[in-house]
């Protein structure tokens, strides 16, 4: 049973291991993309802590998964790949079995901690995603979604933060028309994460695919 596993390790297939999230940039690294190094602690991670967590509603759920005991095989592989990577500043992210779905997006849904740094606040923001497939949102997407409880499972990705002076999303697809000859960007100073939150309103242009911007409209920070 493999708990931490290198991004590279997994591709599209993997979703049921390594979640929406770190199947997909496995993906992207195996392809050659330029990839911010990091690691996936599995969904197998998720399930074996689940075993020394009770029964109960969400919010017990969340806060029994924030304050629980990682074994010490699954604590010792986390601290090592962390420290592979030189225990610098990373961003840890959720990676839910249910997320970049057709029709089920799960964006923002769950938890993204940033810029964390050394292993004991390691450990606390991977306990703390955990939790996050716990809140009321996130319970309220899967239920309208028609995804049961047992049918989601989490993995947690980490990465190697990227002093980003700006940031933001690309589409490869304008997700308004579904015109794949339009790629959309909204971007805005700082980490992306101002952006996927919701907390500002981020430039807006759409290119063709030879990067040529064809719109643009100015965000508010």
């Amino acid at each position: 049973m493999d708990f931490v596993v290198p991004l590279r390790g997994f591709g599209r297939e993997d979703l049921a291991s390594a979640g929406g999230k770190g199947a997909n940039l496995g993906e992207l690294v195996n392809a050659g993309f330029s990839v911010p190094d990091g690691f996936v602690i599995t969904t197998d991670a998720y399930a074996e802590v689940a075993r020394s967590v009770a029964s109960g509603d969400e919010a017990a759920l969340r806060a029994e998964f924030e304050a629980a005991t990682v074994p010490d095989e699954l604590l010792e592989a986390i601290v090592d790949a962390y420290a592979e990577m030189g225990s610098g500043p990373v961003a840890v992210r959720s990676s839910a079995t249910a997320e970049d779905l057709p029709g089920a997006a799960f964006a923002g849904q769950q938890d993204t901690y940033l810029n964390v740094v050394g292993e004991a606040a390691l450990l606390d923001a991977v306990r703390r995603c955990w939790g996050s497939l716990w809140t009321d949102r996130a319970v309220a997407y899967r239920e309208k979604r028609g995804i049961a409880p047992d049918e989601v499972r989490i993995a947690v990705v980490v990465q190697r933060m990227v002093d980003a002076e700006f940031a933001g999303v690309v589409f490869t697809a304008n997700p308004v028309t579904g015109d794949r000859r339009q790629l959309v960007v909204d971007a805005s100073s700082g980490l992306g994460e101002a952006v996927v939150s919701g907390l500002v309103t981020p430039d807006h242009y759409v290119l063709d695919p030879d990067g040529r911007v064809h719109e643009w409209a100015p965000g508010r920070r």
